[in-house]
């Protein structure tokens, strides 16, 4: 790729560190924010560093929140027996989308993936057991994406959750194999939900 003057370039370069971005498109976000007016750079680049600083996992959940424990967990009006398990924030807002789903969440922070290293304890499954400590919750549902790691994550929770005595279920499949849940219209979600099945 052509090289342009130092701060251009190191700007493009961070850019490029993003997931999903190529070098065409970190070029035009780069052209993009040298065309903001100065105090708006300033303020993206506050936005930026204020989410760094400011945002944390809830304890309970391990979803994104500023506070101790996130708004969703916090809610008594919530239905706090029926955990969907989801693999990243992202997952959650897709689901808040909907406003069928009343119960609260658990993010695992990604998959198993034994090829990338990643396994049960770079995941947030230990806190989701810590959560079957009392009765409190009777029905875990697992969202994670259907891919290969997806399913496989599903298959080892739903192994993992049988001696707690609770239902496990997955979602139905009105999600494509191979699509992500962030990408998912309300329509689809409804149904995926309506039609989820037990697993183990």
């Amino acid at each position: 790729m052509t090289e342009f003057i130092a701060p251009l370039q190191n700007l493009m370069d961070h850019f490029r560190r993003l997931p999903g971005i190529g070098g065409k498109t970190a070029i035009r976000l780069a052209f993009s924010v040298m065309e903001l007016p100065e105090q708006e750079a300033e303020d993206f680049a506050a936005a930026i560093l204020a989410a760094k600083r400011e945002i944390h996992l809830c304890r309970e959940c391990c979803n994104v929140s500023t506070e101790d424990v996130c708004p969703i967990c916090a809610d008594e009006g919530r239905d706090h027996s029926t955990v969907c398990v989801v693999e990243d924030a992202k997952a959650v807002l897709s689901f808040e989308r909907v406003h069928d789903y009343r119960g609260v969440y658990h993010v695992l922070g990604g998959t198993l993936s034994p090829m990338n290293g990643i396994g049960p304890d770079h995941l947030h499954i230990r806190e989701l057991l810590h959560r079957l400590g009392d009765d409190t919750v009777k029905e875990i549902i697992v969202a994670t994406n259907p891919t290969v790691e997806g399913e496989a994550t599903a298959m080892y929770l739903a192994r993992i959750l049988r001696p707690f005595g609770v239902t496990v279920s997955r979602l139905a499949y009105g999600i494509p194999v191979g699509g992500d849940l962030e990408y998912a219209d309300e329509i689809t979600l409804h149904r995926a939900l309506e039609g989820r099945r037990p697993i183990g």
